[in-house]
């Protein structure tokens, strides 16, 4: 059994209301690789944005490295006035998340994450992610180190490696770990996102939770499209505290709105001028950005009218936020006179 929520969680928990007054699970958006950082997720508090949020994943390693520790700062920059996010860190030596945990007070954080769900090859070759299932010691071990930070510890991953029963095992184990919130993409690591997230096997989790550690608040993750969609799963299967969404907002900005509605191109062109405003912030005040990673984002704020592809064309041949806000200037009007 666990022990009780931390005041972190609780008032994460407690604050989670309904327009009525009523309570709801707290909505989350993932952290996903050079998508959400300090930029991104400022765009997305813009458009009605989640109880929580977490950052890119950061490597432990790296932040603990007398030189490699600048290479990490802009994954961990938060900007003044913006909500704390939680920090996801991820590494496979407990010296390093132990570092790296005791790093993240000091700049301000109030939680850490650890990353044992991350699919990508490299991470895997680097006994991290999701290599941890195959390595339940070392995830164990990697937890206890974070806690030596004194912060509150909550864990991502996925059902398995290669199979989903591989979730009895893993969980549990998890589940026995005294963690504050277990996440988990409802995906193995073989599966990707090339399936369809295991939505069936929500209520077996929740019952093996009430089991192991009713204390341990869970959030389930993937193929979640939206606030409307994460309510009906939580109404769906009682017992899920939280919800997360993570490419739900790369097709919909504003998939944390409450109520659904029907959003103008203007409102969308002015979310993609916010982008390029902090993006010329953050450039000026931290580590600097890629302008090519920008472009991914096109998309996310330019679809569903006409001429959208020829404009996201034209788009992506740009090379600075100056050539980006004077071709929206060029075309704009001629499409929202047409919307």
């Amino acid at each position: 059994m666990t022990t009780a929520k931390s005041a972190y969680w609780q008032k994460i928990v407690d604050q989670a209301k309904d327009k009525d007054g009523n309570q709801r699970p707290f909505f989350s958006m993932a952290p996903m690789e050079a998508v959400t950082d300090t930029i991104f997720r400022r765009v997305v508090a813009q458009a009605g944005g989640p109880d929580v949020y977490y950052t890119e994943f950061t490597n432990a390693a790296s932040m603990v490295h007398p030189e490699a520790k600048f290479s990490v700062q802009g994954r961990l920059a938060v900007a003044p006035g913006e909500q704390m996010p939680i920090a996801q860190i991820w590494g496979s030596k407990p010296e390093a998340i132990a570092g790296a945990a005791k790093v993240l007070p000091g700049l301000g954080y109030e939680a850490v994450d650890l990353n044992m769900g991350c699919p990508d090859g490299t991470v895997v070759k680097n006994d991290a992610g999701s290599d941890l299932i195959r390595h339940p010691d070392r995830a164990a071990a990697l937890i206890a180190a974070a806690k030596e930070s004194g912060l509150p510890v909550s864990v991502k991953t996925r059902l398995g490696f290669y199979k989903t029963d591989e979730y009895h095992d893993w969980l549990e184990m998890l589940f026995n770990q005294d963690i504050q919130v277990l996440t988990i993409h409802l995906r193995t690591r073989k599966e990707m996102s090339k399936v369809d997230a295991h939505f069936e096997l929500i209520d077996d989790i929740v019952a093996m939770r009430d089991r192991l550690a009713p204390d341990t608040l869970l959030q389930i993750n993937g193929d979640i499209k939206d606030y409307e969609h994460g309510l009906q799963l939580a109404k769906d299967h009682p017992g899920v505290d939280g919800i997360m969404i993570g490419r739900g907002v790369l097709n919909n900005p504003y998939a944390f709105e409450s109520e659904v509605v029907d959003h103008t191109l203007a409102e969308s062109i002015s979310l993609l001028e916010l982008q390029l405003d902090l993006f010329d912030e953050v450039n000026q005040t931290a580590n600097k950005k890629n302008f090519e990673a920008l472009k991914r984002y096109f998309k996310i704020y330019l679809r569903g009218f006409s001429h959208a592809a020829k404009l996201r064309q034209l788009l992506m041949e740009t090379h600075t936020t100056a050539e980006v806000r004077a071709l929206l200037e060029e075309h704009v009007g001629d499409l929202l006179a047409v919307k």
